[in-house]
């Protein structure tokens, strides 16, 4: 029930946030307009209006503004934690740039060493809640960076807990061990593992 309460309030969110983004844009070049034609000759005010605002627009979402989910199809140790998003339909929630989350992202290498079929199993269809329930294990509600972490227990989005375990050599994860930590994405921070986390 989580993850599919997750989808939803989440896809709430994302189609809640677009008409607002929407309706800004269009106000901001009304009076970007507004000003330069005041301040400058009408021949220039449309040469210099379009130059200043594509930039400014794309910038942001092709350098440092990436979502979990586009930093996680983007990295080609993230191949099958791609694939699983996309089949457990969580990629829109976790392209929200409104969600503020923790990811213990698993590599392909982790995914690799599941029981022989387990993978191909739970990316099929009618898994897809299953998958979506164990995608969610590896979230934690707000942005916590390793500096943040500390032993015990953690709730997960999966309305499951998993046990921190921050020692001198390496920060581990139930049974997984953290390997690289603090990717941060528009909508979090992402620490990679080298195991799949599995709820008890």
């Amino acid at each position: 029930m989580t993850p599919n309460t997750l989808r939803i309030a989440l896809g709430l969110l994302l189609f809640g946030a677009a008409p607002l983004a929407v309706t800004a844009f269009p106000q901001q070049a009304i009076s970007d307009t507004s000003m330069s034609q005041a301040e400058k000759p009408a021949a220039e005010a449309p040469a210099e209006e379009p130059a200043a605002e594509e930039p400014a627009a794309e910038e942001p979402m092709a350098t440092t503004e990436q979502s979990i989910a586009e930093i996680a199809a983007g990295d080609e140790n993230f191949e099958i934690l791609t694939a699983a998003i996309e089949a457990a339909g969580l990629t829109e929630a976790l392209s929200n740039p409104d969600l503020s989350v923790t990811v213990f992202a698993p590599t392909d290498e982790a995914f690799e060493a599941l029981p022989e079929g387990t993978l191909d199993t739970l990316l099929l269809p009618e898994n897809r809640d299953q998958l979506a329930q164990i995608l969610s294990y590896h979230v934690l509600d707000g942005e916590v960076l390793s500096t943040d972490l500390a032993s015990g227990e953690v709730d997960t989005l999966a309305g499951a807990p998993i046990m921190v375990m921050v020692g001198e050599e390496a920060v581990t994860v139930n049974e997984a061990t953290v390997v690289a930590t603090d990717i941060e994405a528009s909508n979090g921070v992402i620490h990679v593992i080298d195991s799949v986390l599995l709820p008890m």
